[in-house]
């Protein structure tokens, strides 16, 4: 499962692609349960599983690509991308983790060396105490070698102990930085959410890919020092390096191909399971999951699910163990021709009994080294196709990143927006705006009005410059210059929201209202802004005032309640625009408050209102009345726009069915008391 909290955005169901279709969209499992008949029958409805198909998505092709051949192909491309890596997060670290394994390499090989002449000493006729002064240098190099070796790979551990967290660290960052450097309409893309999962997955292993390619680098290290020895034995020796390793290490190669695959093809029900834990551990929802009794039946489907994967993986790991055994009665047969080889050189007397006993040690080794290189090369392979994920998305982070204009906009004076349409992706979503047309001016405050899912958060959305003008379908500027044309980040820092879903962060409350952006001091511009929607006054009920952490549950955190929240909320936006006027973007501000706080804000708001373009979204129409003009939209068109006074006194309109509907307060009277 993905470390990043809550679900990927948008995993809805929808009807799959066309098969061959390279189009990336989210798709829904459909089971043919037909209510009677033939499933197959024109208008039959059809039963959609949740989960999240990528079209087009390419990592089984990858997965089905791993061979022998291309692991050994790509191997040191690995290597050196582990390495640096490594080198990025801590070079000394690295260089020094390098040479311990170099030292304890040629460690390796000097114990072999030494162990010949060992042999030679003591596999002499006579008694063994006779000779054991003749073999005591070679005893002695052999137990430096041995404690050496013990006191490198002490080393090599504590090293790579120390580089792997800080390479995790930097690749997490790294991560979290192209995510946030994607344009927002990324997150209604269900090919960006499946991107960002699999780079997730591919900054996890980055610490076992230095792992695997040690293990790699230390296996052929003992490797060449095995095949040094063994040529000066005997040249026969060499071609036995690998006999007995060969199936092990194909072996290896295809298991890690099966795995890999189980891990891809079950990818959409492993997406489907986090999201379902997801609702039912929320705080957000937890009422609704007591309240509602939903449990059982969320768990249900979550067990199916659940079923599905653990199928997937029982396959997976059957295939494997067949495989393995496979190889296990290989390794054997070229076991013991290796053995019957070493024989026949012993019998025949191409070479001494001692050149045979390290033989059999540097045959041991070699096929340590080898069964180690072509192992820790498959996972290491393996690692590979996660990481290409995981750097592809940071060089394009997932295929959305942020590429605008240079130009830095000052508040602006005039926005105008001209025949602008929108879209989101999926194939049955209706425009969400429809040619709108709108003029805003520096000084007004404008309220927008309609009914839900009337465009007016998409509308808000694309004037700060968080969507963008689709090609083809209208233009919005700020102060002449297209929206597209403008350096986002000089862009935002003129823009203050208060969105429907504010954000309530997890940091100290005056921290919630500046989040960083200040000049030193913010305390009295911080104060001010909260003095203005009555958040003051939540802080100072607070334990420790402006220092309070506002995270219940984590470090004995504080709580707010709703009304408390959307006070801060609106304050951040306050101290925002008080530090770079500009857009002031309000969108329902005041629901969750009493009337004496909305009254605070509501007349604060028209204060801000000089050299700003305000624009305020609210359901109470009586809220409006402070508003310069009124824009009501509908369908995604705006189909009215005036004063208060003009809209109100039309006798029919959208505008004024809606101020009818919210003045009839008409209940139905109260039973008798016979009733």
């Amino acid at each position: 499962a993905a470390r990043h909290p809550g679900p990927p955005a948008h995993h809805t169901c929808h009807p799959a692609a066309e098969p061959g279709s390279n189009v990336t969209q989210p798709s829904a499992k459909q089971d043919h349960q037909p209510d009677q008949g033939d499933a197959d029958k024109p208008g039959e409805k059809h039963t959609e599983e949740f989960r999240a198909r990528i079209v087009g998505d390419k990592r089984v092709q990858a997965g089905e690509s791993i061979s022998t051949g291309a692991v050994l192909r790509r191997m040191p491309q690995l290597i050196r991308r582990a390495l640096a890596l490594a080198w990025a997060a801590d070079a000394r670290s690295t260089l020094l983790l390098l040479v311990c394994q170099v030292a304890s390499g040629i460690s390796g090989a000097l114990a072999l060396y030494f162990t010949t002449g060992t042999l030679d000493a003591l596999l002499v006729p006579g008694p063994v105490t006779d000779h054991l002064a003749d073999a005591a240098p070679y005893l002695g190099v052999l137990a430096a070698a041995a404690a050496l070796r013990a006191v490198l790979g002490i080393a090599v551990t504590a090293l790579a102990g120390r580089v792997a967290p800080r390479i995790n660290r930097e690749a997490d960052l790294a991560l979290i930085a192209a995510g946030c450097a994607a344009e927002l309409t990324a997150y209604d893309e269900p090919a960006f959410n499946e991107r960002w999962e699999s780079a997730d997955r591919g900054a996890a292993t980055t610490p076992d890919l230095l792992t695997n390619a040690q293990d790699v680098i230390a296996s052929t290290i003992s490797l060449l020092a095995a095949a040094s020895v063994l040529a000066t034995l005997h040249p026969w020796l060499v071609p036995f390096l690998v006999l007995g390793s060969v199936p092990t290490g194909i072996a290896a190669v295809r298991t890690a191909r099966i795995h890999y695959l189980a891990s891809v093809t079950t990818g959409e029900e492993r997406i489907a399971l986090r999201i379902y834990r997801w609702y039912l551990m929320d705080k957000g929802r937890a009422d609704q999951v007591r309240s509602d009794q939903v449990t059982p039946f969320m768990m249900g489907k979550y067990r199916e699910v659940e079923a599905r994967i653990a199928a997937a993986t029982d396959r997976a790991t059957g295939d494997a163990a067949r495989i393995s055994l496979v190889a296990a009665l290989g390794t054997g047969a070229g076991s013991a021709l290796i053995w019957g080889t070493l024989l026949f050189l012993v019998s025949t007397g191409r070479i001494d009994l001692a050149a045979a006993g390290a033989a059999t040690f540097g045959l041991r080794t070699a096929a340590s080294g080898v069964q180690g290189m072509v192992g820790n090369g498959a996972r290491l392979y393996r690692m590979g196709l996660y990481l290409d994920d995981y750097f592809a998305f940071l060089d394009e982070a997932g295929g959305y990143r942020i590429r605008r204009g240079s130009a830095v906009p000052e508040a602006p004076t005039t926005i105008e927006v001209n025949d602008l349409s929108y879209v989101y992706p999926g194939e049955q979503q209706e425009p969400a705006l429809r040619g709108v047309s709108l003029t805003l001016r520096a000084g007004e405050v404008v309220a927008v009005i309609g009914q839900n899912g009337s465009g007016k958060s998409t509308l808000l959305k694309l004037l700060g410059g968080l969507y963008l003008p689709q090609p083809g379908a209208g233009t919005l500027t700020w102060d002449g210059v297209p929206i597209e044309d403008l350096d986002a980040e000089g862009l935002w820092s003129r823009v203050a929201r208060v969105p429907q879903e504010f954000a309530r962060w997890p940091v100290l409350a005056s921290e919630n209202l500046h989040l960083g952006h200040h000049d030193g001091d913010p305390a009295a511009a911080v104060e001010a802004a909260a003095a203005l929607t009555g958040f003051d006054e939540t802080v100072a009920r607070l334990r420790s005032g402006w220092r309070t952490l506002l995270a219940q549950g984590w470090l004995g955190g504080a709580e707010l309640s709703g009304g408390g929240w959307q006070r801060a909320a609106v304050a951040r936006a306050f101290y925002r625009t008080e530090r770079h006027p500009g857009l002031l973007v309000l969108d329902e501000p005041t629901s969750d408050l009493d009337p004496r706080a909305e009254h605070k804000i509501l007349h604060a708001l028209r204060g801000f209102a000089p050299g700003r373009i305000t624009l305020l979204v609210t359901h109470n129409l009586a809220n409006a009345r402070l508003a310069d003009r009124i824009v009501v939209m509908d369908g995604g068109r705006i189909v009215q726009a005036g004063t208060w006074h003009d809209l109100a006194d039309r006798p029919d309109g959208l505008f004024r069915e809606l101020l009818d509907l919210q003045r009839d307060r008409a209940l139905p009277g109260q039973r008798a008391a016979a009733e």
